[in-house]
């Protein structure tokens, strides 16, 4: 069943997305929204149950929003905190934020105690913009726990964080934070003009977003992207989708990810589209959702995917305008596949393959491609039309695999430790030397930390990874920060987590803990112990038990993990007695 509006061919929606937008003309993300405002101002841009922003009131609010954070004390190159779902209020911080020349922090909003702190002072964030309550989680309290007198003065807990405002998501029974609306007020003296001026000075060559991933080793780390990366990122994700005038995509994937921010919320601009975000997901209220706001494309990490599809066969929606899944972030079963183009009558079928560190995805099937490719591969390299860099052909980033011990590069379909090149990537780890020389061969390529085949036609599949971390339904887990955790309980001496396949979730945690002397603890006891101190998406859905011993060990004494997944994906079945219904 065809889409409403899809064009006879790929090649007419990529020959007038250069039409618009060739030659390529560098922009921060803010200055890219005025000028999709200017050419169509009454257009939905943010659209949901509630309310529709057009792009000229997004652009009108997030100028009143950045007058306000100026008049908070915000300066180029300042670092403004943002913990928020996907609120139309949360799309409006990020333009607000780059017109200035600010750097938004997106902090994952399922991020609680020590992670927590630890991100909100390894940034620098000189502003907070949070959350009062969501879900089952609250800010307010955490921020009691973590720095008591946070509405005050700076305090020595986060010296730099000078001053925090409240959006409310709650009961609001709270009083005393200064809301939004207390931040739009501080900056009443300071006309759109001057925030406009602001915002045409900004370099789109600057730094535009910290976004925080867990690494291979230690704490997490914030991804420095900048402006033009982002914006030619997302132009090469409508390029290579080929996508049309008026796009649609519905999506419930955090906008704190490169999928959700680059790809969808920022990739429908050059259409002039629209983004349908969802604070949370739901199979049914998204489909629904595809009933009352008739999207072009649904936008989802395998899990999800998988969600839709059983409350796809258990009843029925109008899905007519569905043309296009895009369905990236781990492995998928086969014959997910063929099951998407029955139950939601899609033509059109993407996955895709990226890092926070390359800008969201660098590989993506493309349109016609046949289902084996989809079973077998992670797409291929993105063609970006004019956002592309001349000196790789045309794109905006190419991949080698390297023998991981020689470094030499190896022959087509053979399996190698994946490197990346391109103006897309990175420049480092903010405030982390250290980790940002070990991203980076000595010749310039960013080390994925990945292994897969790149085939004779370029077609990439993923095999494994070198880095210890593993993905929950399209969460990156560091496992270190899940041990760390465990190891605070008094009946456990050792504990290594490790991610195992999940039909559901792509991966899930399993810990593999050694019990303390004489003391008796349950495997329900510790996930309860998990869950009371992590994200959701941290706690392991199983904890098996074992003798120090019985570890598989170098001779200097240190676990070897990749041995202990082996043995430990033929113990466990895939049941999930720790793991939340979504990621």
């Amino acid at each position: 069943m065809d889409g409403v509006n899809l064009p006879a061919e790929p090649d007419e929606a990529r020959a007038e997305l250069e039409r618009q937008w060739g030659p390529w003309q560098p922009r921060t993300t803010a200055q890219a929204l005025d000028h999709v405002a200017r050419l169509h101002p009454d257009r939905p841009f943010v659209v949901n149950d509630d309310q529709v922003l057009t792009y000229a009131q997004t652009a009108a609010r997030s100028v009143r929003l950045a007058a306000g954070l100026h008049a908070a004390g915000v300066r180029s190159g300042d670092h403004v905190a943002v913990i928020l779902a996907n609120f139309a209020e949360t799309i409006l911080l990020k333009f607000a934020v780059a017109r200035l020349g600010a750097v938004s922090v997106s902090i994952n909003f399922l991020l609680r105690g020590d992670d927590l702190r630890y991100v909100l002072r390894q940034s620098h964030s000189k502003i907070l913009i949070t959350m009062d309550q969501f879900r089952d989680l609250d800010y307010l309290a955490e921020l009691d726990d973590l720095t008591p007198g946070w509405e005050g003065p700076p305090c020595d807990e986060l010296p730099d964080l000078e001053r925090v405002f409240v959006f409310p998501t709650g009961d609001g029974t709270r009083s005393g934070p200064s809301s939004l609306e207390d931040l739009i007020a501080l900056g009443s003296e300071i006309s759109g003009e001057e925030v406009l001026e602001l915002t045409s000075n900004v370099d789109p060559e600057s730094t535009s977003d910290l976004l925080y991933t867990s690494g291979t080793t230690g704490r997490s780390k914030g991804v420095m992207l900048h402006h033009d990366a982002v914006v030619r990122t997302a132009y090469a994700s409508a390029y290579t989708r080929a996508l049309w005038d008026r796009y649609r995509i519905l999506h419930a994937l955090p906008i704190y990810h490169v999928f959700g921010y680059v790809e969808a919320t920022i990739g429908v601009l050059f259409v002039g589209g629209s983004v349908v975000p969802h604070t949370v997901f739901d199979s049914d209220k998204m489909l629904t959702a595809v009933e009352r706001h008739q999207p072009d494309e649904i936008m989802c990490v395998p899990a999800m995917t998988l969600g839709l599809l059983e409350q796809a066969a258990q009843k029925h929606y109008d899905l007519s305008s569905l043309s296009t899944l895009f369905s990236s972030g781990a492995a998928h079963a086969p014959e997910m596949w063929t099951s998407m183009t029955e139950r939601f009558g899609v033509s059109r079928l993407f996955t895709a393959y990226g890092q926070t560190e390359t800008t969201a995805s660098t590989m993506c099937t493309h349109p016609g491609d046949p289902l084996d490719r989809l079973h077998r591969s992670n797409g291929t390299i993105k063609p970006a039309g004019a956002a592309g860099d001349p000196t790789l052909g045309g794109v905006l980033a190419v991949y080698k695999a390297v023998d991981p011990i020689t470094r030499e590069e190896v022959p087509r379909g053979e399996v190698g430790e994946l490197l990346a090149r391109g103006p897309g990537m990175t420049r480092g780890y903010f405030d982390k030397p250290e980790e940002t020389a070990a991203l980076f061969t000595e010749d310039g390529w960013l080390r994925t930390g990945d292994l897969g085949r790149i085939d004779k036609n370029g077609y990439l599949a993923l095999t494994g990874r070198q880095k210890e971390s593993y993905r929950f339904g399209g969460e990156l887990v560091q496992p270190g920060d899940v041990e760390r955790v465990l190891l605070e309980h008094p009946g456990v001496a050792e504990a290594y987590v490790m991610g195992v396949p999940h039909p559901r979730f792509g991966e899930v945690g399993c810990a593999c803990v050694v019990p303390a002397a004489a003391y008796a603890v349950e495997e329900a006891d510790l996930i309860e112990f998990c869950r009371d101190r992590l994200a959701r998406f941290k706690v392991p859905a199983r904890v098996l038990f074992m003798r120090s011993e019985d570890l598989p060990r170098t001779v200097t004494g240190k676990v070897q993990k990749f041995r202990m997944t082996d043995q430990v994906t033929a113990l466990v079945e895939c049941t999930t007695p720790g793991a939340p219904e979504t990621p």
